[in-house]
């Protein structure tokens, strides 16, 4: 069975996608990245990259396995959401410390969902 955890961007998770909706619905109905599992795959997970520049991701990575040791759970696949992956100034420097630390594969996108102008300063 296929473990997922998705990644996202802090404030974009606090602030924009309030309780991570779109992710969480892409899953469930297996649509955008998540067409490639069946329905035995689980979300483990929703994590934010610690805030801007990214620098605590590999810490809050490794928190998620000693968090979740005692159940004997752990992610088997990860996944970059859209907030970072379409729209992250950091981007690049995130997505390589996340598939230095992960241990699986790392799948840069999630759901489908991507209005032009969500993440568009007004």
């Amino acid at each position: 069975m296929e473990k997922i955890l998705i990644i996202g961007c802090k404030r974009a998770m606090d602030d924009v996608c309030i309780g991570c909706s779109r992710c969480m619905v892409g899953f469930n109905r297996r649509e955008g990245e998540f067409e490639r599992y069946g329905q035995d795959a689980e979300l483990t997970g929703l994590l934010n990259c610690g805030d801007c520049p990214g620098a605590t991701i590999v810490t809050r990575m490794a928190q998620v396995n000693l968090w979740n040791k005692p159940m004997n759970e752990a992610p088997t696949k990860v996944h970059v959401a859209p907030c970072i992956t379409d729209h992250c100034p950091y981007k690049e420097t995130l997505i390589n410390k996340i598939k230095a630390k992960a241990g699986v594969e790392v799948i840069e996108g999630a759901h489908p969902y991507k209005p032009s102008d969500i993440f568009t300063p007004t």
